[in-house]
């Protein structure tokens, strides 16, 4: 008998898109010096995701009609929210919204993800109870105009701005040039923390698609793109060039194991260590533990725990510790921990 082969189909997301119209425009108007609100990269960003089963934007449209033929070619459902002269109607579209939301969450078992296009707060509730009901939630919005409240609420936050095909590009500032980005080493402490803590945790071999929501449950608005890489891959593997991790095959294919370097450093930071804590010793008596990693930072100047895992340079010398290198001890009367070669 010839011998059978089974494929396992992975199950997509089924995602239903509200889009906050105005709020949205506005926000790319104001952020670009008058530029059209495109939709086609949030299409394409969420194309990556999953299957859109239903498009809804909410407007005035009668304010918008220059968007209403490309949404329409774009099998956007339009809602029509008409600002009736005399009466104040700023948030009717919110409210419809979000209700036509909540009755799809209720409705249609099959939708596993939501996404809510803006940047108003006031959908902070909504997205609170879309994940009560075990929905994903998926927040787009203007880095610019977007409530500091809305992205920690949701699963993943995209900014408009950085999606592939935008290109706002609006007068610098004094405030914009004075403003420094992430550096190299905060992303490499944010990877590297980020992993120790998976590993500890004891859940077994980290996935590089694990590392990834857990970066995004830490902070939703997290892209590999706002630092120069075009892909989550690709940031893993510029970290494992740099001797900070290490890659190797996990059990599917572009899904690979994550661990820390074997020679990433370490070593030389915990004898390093060590030969501090002997040579103060030596001068000045007991070593705590406040002002020991500046010492530490004359024999290593780019020294971070984190970039080896570590939460904080106690846990560091814990770790120290525990391979028996240096003791820790409490001191009551310095109140602080106290220091020595074993």
């Amino acid at each position: 008998m010839a011998a059978t082969t089974t494929f396992r189909v992975m199950e997509e997301e089924r995602i239903a898109l509200f889009v906050d119209y105005e709020n949205l425009a506005i926000g790319v108007r104001e952020a670009s010096g008058g530029a059209l609100l495109d939709f086609e990269p949030i299409a394409n960003a969420l194309a990556e995701r999953g299957r859109v089963v239903s498009r809804r934007a909410y407007a005035d449209w009668s304010m918008f009609g220059d968007a209403r033929d490309s949404l329409t070619r774009a099998h956007v459902e339009l809602i029509e929210i008409p600002q009736r002269k005399g009466t104040v109607r700023k948030n009717a579209a919110d409210i419809k919204m979000a209700v036509d939301a909540v009755e799809v969450a209720f409705e249609r078992d099959y939708v596993t993800t939501f996404v809510i296009c803006s940047g108003d707060s006031d959908f902070t509730p909504l997205v609170h109870k879309l994940r009560e009901l075990n929905k994903k939630v998926i927040g787009v919005g203007v880095r610019g105009s977007t409530s500091s409240l809305l992205p920690p609420a949701c699963d993943e936050f995209l900014f408009y701005d950085n999606l592939e095909g935008v290109d706002l590009r609006p007068p610098k500032s004094v405030a914009d040039e004075e403003t420094p980005d992430a550096t190299t080493t905060d992303l490499e402490a944010l990877v590297t923390t980020t992993l120790g803590g998976l590993l500890r945790s004891g859940q077994g071999e980290v996935l590089a698609s694990s590392l990834k929501r857990a970066l995004l449950r830490k902070d939703p608005t997290f892209s590999e793109t706002d630092h120069g890489f075009r892909a989550f891959g690709e940031l893993l593997r510029h970290l494992e060039e740099t001797g900070v991790i290490e890659l190797s095959d996990g059990p599917s294919r572009g899904d690979p194991l994550v661990q820390f370097a074997t020679s990433g450093g370490e070593e030389e930071a915990f004898n390093t260590l060590r030969v501090v804590v002997s040579e103060l010793g030596v001068r000045n008596g007991p070593v705590v533990l406040s002002g020991l990693k500046n010492q530490l930072r004359k024999k290593l100047p780019d020294f971070s725990e984190k970039k080896f895992g570590y939460g904080g340079f106690l846990q560091f010398c814990k770790a120290a510790a525990a391979k028996g290198l240096i003791e820790l001890g409490w001191d009551e009367t310095a109140g602080d921990y106290t220091v020595k070669v074993v």
